[in-house]
């Protein structure tokens, strides 16, 4: 099915759902998904809308301006417009450790993810062989202090060349510029495991073992130069018990953070995700 999505953000007041659900019911608009928020102390609504595009009465490159033209423009809106297709395209960036890129490109093989993945860029080649095993190319780009600025010039050209829209850090170990973030607003997409900034350094497990911690978690966030400090996308924590060996401890952050990566992925490309501030409203 075609469908249209509308994510809208404004200042909070009557009459907006019904402006919009007007808007839509007057060119035969067959509505899929509403959901909506109101944050009370901000005094900010958002909403999310889709609706079936087959049947709309309104060309796909004229619903934008139309809509601002009958609705945006009374409600002070700030908007975007999305389509379920073409679909999105998105670059994995991996170093060494394999699981969240066993897990993503699992979900793209089963149809799990509607996405299109043109790439994986790494800065070692460990990884190549599971790459090409799914038949997606996979570049090395070595990086250190002396050439990380020419090297992370070689990967902007290969998103540019790939028209990519979005970017997945999956463990990818290496801090990326505040030039690359600035490209891809709200479109980098990291994960962590829960123990920073408590555990910090080479082996956080083996530390969180010797402290006798009860949980571990993961965080998917958007990046954004504060290192590890964006917007919050999905997190979910698992229990452990002190019977639980190091090697444990890693297998049950593993699962968890693979977990919550691909969770934040699907809310990404199904235009579920709306990055306010600092903060995240997700449109269940």
């Amino acid at each position: 099915m075609n469908k249209a999505i509308l994510i809208i953000q404004c200042p909070d007041q009557k009459g907006i759902v019904a402006a919009v659900s007007q808007f839509l019911y007057s060119y035969n608009g067959n509505i899929l998904e509403v959901d909506q928020h109101v944050d009370g102390e901000m005094g900010m609504f958002f909403m999310r809308a889709s609706w079936e595009l087959d049947s709309f009465g309104l060309k796909k490159e004229d619903i934008k301006t139309q809509f601002q033209t009958e609705v945006g423009e009374k409600f002070s809106m700030q908007f975007n417009l999305h389509f379920n297709f073409p679909k999105p395209r998105m670059a994995i960036f991996v170093s060494k450790l394999s699981h969240c890129l066993f897990d993503i490109l699992g979900r793209h093989h089963s149809g799990q993810l509607a996405v299109d993945i043109p790439l994986v860029i790494s800065n070692h080649e460990d990884l190549k062989p599971i790459v090409a095993a799914f038949g997606i190319p996979f570049y090395t780009i070595p990086v250190t202090a002396a050439t990380k600025a020419s090297a992370e010039g070689q990967q902007m050209e290969l998103m540019k060349s790939h028209a990519i829209d979005f970017v997945v850090l999956a463990r990818y170990m290496q801090i990326i510029s505040p030039e690359f973030i600035r490209f891809f607003p709200n479109r980098i997409i990291n994960i962590h495991h829960s123990f920073l900034p408590a555990f910090v350094g080479a082996k956080p497990y083996h530390a969180a073992y010797e402290r006798g911690v009860k949980i571990i978690g993961a965080t998917a966030h958007y990046v954004t130069e504060e290192l590890d400090a964006g917007p919050i996308i999905e997190q979910e924590v698992a229990r452990v018990r002190h019977h639980n060996t190091v090697p444990e401890l890693v297998q049950i952050g593993q699962d968890v953070e693979k977990m919550v990566l691909s969770k934040a992925i699907k809310f990404h490309i199904e235009r579920k995700v709306l990055a306010f501030k600092n903060k995240t409203v997700i449109f269940y």
